[in-house]
């Protein structure tokens, strides 16, 4: 392996996706870390934080040089949702983001062996869902999507109809903001 393999430090197949449809030659190896949000803690240094994490522990794990973590959280009237824990979860959180604004935060974390350092960042994407009907909700979470996505549901995928428009990156939204990550990737002279 080379020195400068990315190593994505998250099971997430829609960050794979990402990197690969931006032509990055990277690694997969699961970070598993706890992800609990610390008492106070804000919702951005709990991204930065869990990022920085997982990328600090894939490195522990492997050779290479660099490593790439990742977090995703919806924020909505200041509850950050993750992934629902069953079906009740899935639509309560579906019903609060019902004609609602909310906001993807994104954390990122790409750490750098040789400079035993990490560039951390967030990215911000406020989204906005059209009132959803109570048949529509349990359509979708009938389709067992909502269960391994943050706020239960997947812009890329059955959520997409939900959406009513966006502000900012979409890429955040699916998981990975491509453009930053591929700007910092560049700086640090991974790409």
């Amino acid at each position: 392996m080379s020195a400068t393999t990315i190593v994505l430090a998250s099971a997430s197949p829609r960050r794979s996706e990402l990197l690969e449809s931006a032509g990055i030659t990277f690694r997969v190896l699961p970070a598993d870390i706890c992800e609990d949000q610390l008492p106070g803690e804000e919702p951005v240094d709990h991204v930065l934080r869990l990022a920085e994490g997982k990328a600090r522990a894939a490195a522990g794990m492997t050779e290479g040089r660099f490593f790439l973590g990742a977090d995703t959280i919806v924020l909505c009237d200041g509850e950050i949702m993750g992934k629902p824990k069953d079906h009740a979860d899935a639509q309560r959180m579906l019903k609060k983001l019902s004609g609602v604004p909310h906001e993807v935060v994104t954390g990122f974390a790409i750490y750098d062996r040789e400079r035993d350092d990490a560039l951390v960042e967030a990215v911000r994407t406020k989204v906005f869902f059209k009132e959803l009907r109570d048949e529509e909700i349990d359509a979708y979470i009938a389709t067992g999507c909502p269960f391994d996505k943050a706020g239960g549901y997947a812009i890329q995928g059955g959520a997409a109809h939900m959406v009513r428009k966006i502000d900012g990156s979409y890429t955040n939204v699916v998981g990975l903001p491509l453009c930053e990550v591929v700007e910092k990737l560049r700086v640090l002279g991974a790409l």
